[in-house]
Formats: C-alpha cells, sequence, structure tokens
C-alpha cells in the first residue's frame, strides 16, 4: 500500500514538472541575429559575427543586411579607417554572393586581393574562398588555379586540387577518379557527415554523367549516413552543425529526386523534391541556391509529365530567377511547353525565341572557350606536377647531402674515439671497431631502402601522370570529333584515340602492379578488349573471346607495340570480320614462352577474311604498315594465313 501511494505521488510530481516546464519552453524566443550584428562594437566584433552566425537571414534579408553593412562602409570611408574598410568590403562581396550577383562580388574581391598582404590570416582565407567560389560561378575555371594555389602557398591547405574543375569542363569520370583518389582513405568510418558528403559527391559526378541508377546507389548511401548524423544523440552537435546536416540532407534529397525524374518515376520523384525545396529554403535562407532553382524546375517538368498544368505553372512563376544560363534555357523551355499545352502559343513561341537567342550568343564562343580553358588547365596542372615532383628532388638531395654530412661527423667522432682509446688492448679495439661497422651497415642498408621505396613510389606517380596525360589527349581527341563532320576524319580521330587508349592502359597497368618492370599480359589482354570494345559500340559483343596468356609478363618495351598491334587487330575484327551477324563469332588469342628468351604469338578470327587483293593493298594500308613496323621494333616478322574461315596472324619474338 506505501509503495503504491509512493508511485501515485511520483507520478503527480512528474505530470506537475511537466505543465511547468512546458509554458516555459514556449517562452524561449530566437536571437534577433540582425539586432544582434548591430549591437556590436566596432568593425572586428560585427565581422566575427556575421562569419560566425549560422542562419543570419532568418528574420531579416541579406538585402537588409547588405544595406546596413554599407552605411558602416561609408562611415569608415569618411575617418579613413583602412582596416575597418576592408573588413566592411569583405562582407559586402560575401553579401553579393548570397544574393546571387556574383560579378559584383567578384569584382569587390579582386580589389582587395590586390593588397592580400595587409590581411591577417583569417581574412586572408576567407578572400580567397569567395574568390575560388565566384570564379566557379562564372565559368572562370582557369583562373582558379591561382587562387588555389595562392591558399597553398599560405598554407591554408595542403595541395592544389582539379577535380571540380574538370567536371565543369565536361570531363566528369577523370574528375570522379581523381576525387575518389584523393578522398577515399581521408575519410573516418565514424564521420557521418564526412561519408555523407563524399558518397553525395560521386552521386554527383556521375549524375552529370548520366548514369543514373549507379548515382541513385550513391545519393541513397549519402541519404543513409546524413540520416544517421542527424538523430545520433551520443555526439553533441553546434547550431551550425545541424544546420548544415539539414542542407546537406535536403540536396542529397533532391538529387535522388532528380534521378528518378530521369527515370521517369515522376510519383516517386516529387515527395523528394518537395521536402529538398523545404530543407533548402529553412537553412539556407536569404541565400541564392542552385539547388533550389534546380529542383523548383524539376518539380514542374514532374507536374507537367503529370498534366497538373497548376501546379507546374506555380512552381515555373514562384518567383526564384535562374543565373546559370543552362536554367535559364530550361526554364524558358518548360514554360514554352507549358503555354503550348493549355493553348497559349504566342506565348510558348517567344520563349522558344527567346531560347533560339541565347543559344545562338553561347555557341559562338562555347565551344573554343571550352577547349581554351581545358588547355589551360591541363597545363597548369602538368606544370603544377613537375613543380612537385623537383621540390621532391629537392627535398630527397637535401635529405641526402644531411645523411651524408652526419655520416662525416659520426665518422669524425669514431675517428677520434679510436686516437683516444689506442693505449686499450688490442680485443678493446677490435670490439669497437667492429660495432662501428655494424652501424655503418645498418645506416646504409637503411638508406638504400628508403632510397628503392622512393624510387618505386616516383616511378608509380610518373607512370600515373603519364596515363592521366594520354587520357587527357584521348579527351582532346574526342572533343576535336565532336566539331568535326568528315566520316573519314571522324574515324581516323577514333583510331588514334584508341591506339592512345591501348599505351595509357599499360601505363596504368605498371603503376597499379608492385613489380614496375613487367606487365601480366592476361590482365591487361583482357582490360584491352574492354576498351576496344566500348569505342565500337555497335560491334563485337557478341563476338565469343578466348584468351590464353596465363602466366606471360612482358616489359614495357615490348609490351607497347605488343599492346599497338592487338589494338589493330581487335579492331579490324570488330569492324570488318563480321559484317552481318557476330553471334557465331569467334576469336582466339595466344601468347606463350617457347624458349627462356623466346616466345611466340597467334592470333585468329572465323570472320570473313581478308579481300583477295590484301597483298597489293598492303603497303596501302596503314593498319597494315603499321603493324609490320611493330613486328619489326619485337626483332621479328609478321606472318598471314588465309585460312577456310577467318585469318590468322601470327609471329615469333624474343
Amino acid at each position: 500500500m506505501a509503495k503504491s501511494f509512493k508511485k501515485i505521488f511520483v507520478s503527480l510530481l512528474i505530470c506537475s514538472v511537466s505543465f511547468w516546464y512546458l509554458p516555459a519552453q514556449d517562452s524561449v524566443t530566437k536571437p534577433d541575429h540582425f539586432q544582434e550584428f548591430q549591437n556590436k562594437q566596432g568593425a572586428q566584433e560585427r565581422f566575427d559575427y556575421f562569419f560566425g552566425t549560422t542562419n543570419r537571414y532568418s528574420e531579416n534579408s541579406a538585402y537588409d543586411w547588405q544595406a546596413t553593412v554599407n552605411v558602416y562602409h561609408n562611415n569608415a570611408q569618411k575617418v579613413q579607417d583602412t582596416l575597418s574598410t576592408k573588413k566592411y568590403e569583405l562582407m559586402q562581396s560575401q553579401l553579393y554572393y548570397d544574393i546571387g550577383d556574383f560579378s559584383k562580388s567578384v569584382a569587390i574581391a579582386n580589389q582587395l586581393y590586390k593588397k592580400i598582404e595587409n590581411l591577417d590570416m583569417e581574412s586572408k582565407k576567407i578572400l580567397l574562398d569567395l574568390i575560388d567560389n565566384n570564379y566557379a560561378k562564372l565559368g572562370l575555371y582557369d583562373r582558379q588555379f591561382e587562387i588555389r594555389n595562392e591558399k597553398k602557398n599560405l598554407g591554408l591547405t595542403d595541395k592544389v586540387i582539379f577535380y571540380d574543375i574538370y567536371s565543369n569542363l565536361g570531363l566528369h569520370r577523370k574528375a570522379m577518379d581523381d576525387y575518389i583518389k584523393d578522398k577515399l582513405k581521408t575519410i573516418r568510418e565514424d564521420d557521418y557527415y564526412g561519408q555523407a558528403q563524399y558518397q553525395s559527391n560521386v552521386g554527383n559526378y556521375l549524375l552529370l554523367d548520366m548514369s543514373i541508377p549507379t548515382a541513385l546507389t550513391y545519393y541513397k548511401k549519402a541519404k543513409g549516413f546524413i540520416d544517421v548524423y542527424l538523430n545520433d544523440i551520443s555526439r553533441e552537435k553546434t547550431e551550425q552543425e545541424i544546420s548544415n546536416g539539414n542542407l546537406l540532407k535536403g540536396i542529397i534529397e533532391g538529387n535522388i529526386g532528380k534521378c528518378h525524374a530521369l527515370l521517369k518515376e515522376y510519383d516517386i520523384a516529387i515527395p523528394y523534391l518537395e521536402n529538398s525545396v523545404t530543407l533548402i529554403n529553412e537553412f539556407n535562407k536569404g541565400k541564392f541556391s542552385s539547388e533550389m532553382v534546380e529542383n523548383t524546375l524539376e518539380l514542374a517538368d514532374c507536374y507537367l509529365q503529370k498534366e497538373d498544368y497548376e501546379k507546374a505553372k506555380e512552381y515555373l512563376l514562384n518567383g526564384l530567377d535562374p543565373i546559370k544560363i543552362e536554367n535559364i534555357l530550361r526554364k524558358n523551355r518548360l514554360l514554352a511547353s507549358y503555354y503550348d499545352r493549355i493553348g497559349d502559343f504566342k506565348n510558348s513561341v517567344e520563349y522558344l525565341k527567346r531560347n533560339v537567342r541565347i543559344r545562338d550568343s553561347l555557341n559562338r564562343n562555347e565551344s573554343s572557350m571550352k577547349k581554351q580553358q581545358l588547355a589551360a588547365v591541363a597545363g597548369q596542372e602538368i606544370e603544377y606536377s613537375k613543380k612537385m615532383m623537383e621540390q621532391q628532388k629537392k627535398d630527397l638531395e637535401q635529405s641526402r647531402s644531411d645523411l651524408q654530412a652526419k655520416e662525416e661527423r659520426i665518422n669524425i667522432v669514431f675517428i677520434s674515439l679510436i686516437f683516444t682509446l689506442l693505449g686499450f688492448a688490442g680485443l678493446v679495439f677490435a670490439y669497437l671497431k667492429s660495432i662501428k661497422n655494424q652501424r655503418l651497415i645498418a645506416e646504409q642498408k637503411r638508406i638504400i631502402e628508403a632510397s628503392l621505396v622512393e624510387k618505386d613510389s616516383l616511378l608509380k606517380e610518373i607512370h600515373h601522370r603519364v596515363k592521366n596525360n594520354l587520357q587527357m589527349v584521348s579527351s582532346l581527341l574526342s572533343l576535336q570529333t565532336k566539331n568535326t563532320r568528315s566520316k573519314a576524319a571522324i574515324e581516323a580521330l577514333e583510331e588514334g584515340k584508341s591506339r592512345v587508349k591501348a599505351m595509357a592502359l599499360i601505363h596504368q597497368k605498371l603503376y597499379q602492379n608492385d613489380d614496375l618492370s613487367v606487365i601480366e599480359m592476361q590482365g591487361y589482354i583482357e582490360s584491352l578488349i574492354n576498351s576496344v570494345q566500348s569505342v565500337y559500340k555497335k560491334g563485337g559483343h557478341n563476338i565469343n573471346i578466348a584468351i590464353d596468356a596465363e602466366g606471360v609478363e612482358l616489359d614495357i618495351d615490348r609490351a607497347i607495340p605488343f599492346g599497338l598491334i592487338l589494338n589493330e587487330l581487335v579492331s579490324n575484327s570488330f569492324k570488318y570480320a563480321f559484317p552481318d551477324d557476330d553471334e557465331n563469332g569467334k576469336i582466339y588469342i595466344h601468347l606463350r614462352k617457347t624458349g627462356s628468351q623466346e616466345g611466340y604469338f597467334e592470333y585468329t578470327d572465323n570472320g570473313i577474311g581478308l579481300p583477295e587483293d590484301t597483298d597489293d593493298r598492303a603497303n596501302s594500308s596503314m593498319g597494315i604498315r603499321l603493324m609490320n613496323r611493330l613486328v619489326n621494333q619485337l626483332q621479328s616478322k609478321l606472318n598471314i594465313d588465309k585460312t577456310s574461315e577467318g585469318v590468322r596472324f601470327w609471329f615469333n619474338f624474343k
């Protein structure tokens, strides 16, 4: 009975405390960031509060902040307070960026950049980040290198990165590969926010490359990580961290919605997109967001596809003004489609004409500018890589010099010790001498081992850079192909691209191997065939290809001509050997050692075979001439046999 009475008393006490607490909780008001900013004394306090405040536009718009900052800036100029003037100009640049006026933002920032040495380190970081972000928004990708190099020189970053620039220039796969290589091993398993950001960024590159299902997989992983991060109560999070987490969640859900929309799954896409718009609007309030614009346009497109024209109109005419050209074009296209479907053909034609005018002005310079920027960025990366390797070489030489000086000092100490101990017995002398020899041997062994490890690292880096440069050549050939109308020229460029890929694959296999002196040919041939199949998408996928090269290894001097020969043979089979139906097509590749220093290669297919005038055309065919020269490099002679089915190429080599 006493226990029951005690339980009732405790329950009543808890209820009374809860009723007292709830009104108190409701009485808590959010801080007025704009008013607190104005209450701060001096430019430095306002500067710290401005850049340290999360969601500063929750109550007042960026235009309200801008008007107040302009007044402070004018007052600082009147009293010739140079330091305060620079602080307010940095705030003005950030406000223009948040509004979406990137040209004005970068104009103010560039004036400050001319006198960057007069700024403190915190202001330098904010300024350089602003210029970098503005150049990205304005498409001035080649200028970002200068800013990022300045960040590295100031110690604000460890290295200069290029992958986001390459993505903006259209090389999304290269950007993704470089990003994964740079970031994958740096993220801790328990860093859920970092994991979400990483998975989301990989998904972005795949989405830009139109690999929609794979991108969707990465976005779903990212959503899982960000949900765990936001729901993790074991780790206390600041207001800034919670705001950033919810904003990232909104961006991820928007990208999931875009993927479903591209897959024409509009009913699934719409809830994700609407929730994304809500989150971005709440946690990025007052700032311009290209994600908000893109998600709103995607929602309008989804409702147009579902023939819900009122909802489509609501999202198209919601007052959001795109800044990116592609978003302006898409909004005009969607408005034209909307007016066409409701029968207002006059407005539909007007929006289509706007797009034609925009495209006409873009098409004149866009392709050449993109090529120039790509070439400039590639040149800058190569130059940066050379400088890094030169610096590493200097550091290595300095390290060797220091070791040599240290060794000389040790020798002097030992010699002095020997002269000091000349009076001791011969046994003690011999013992000390043996210790000295052991130490010298161990030191030399350590130096040699370290040098060998560094040499292997440098060789791998060189092969990796050569592979990247060859991929760059391949990408430039692809760009040239898109701007070429001649069918013969396009075929020649595609063949050149295939040959470049064959050489790049050699260097890729080398830096991936532990042994940098040889290449395992079975795996290389399989990779090469996959590469050739990707070029000839219309043929070669139903052919039965048998490869017999297990256990054979070649050095780079033999692997490169061998890879080019095989590239020519496989390409010819895909293009000419099976013109009608390749379901019964067979290719057999045989590579074997016949002795300690000799090998045998054979290639056969059961296609239509060579034409009757092959011998007459051998001198004029570039492919056969190229193969003959490459076989000559292997100190052999190419043999060609016409069989009852197809053709057979073979040769012995040393």
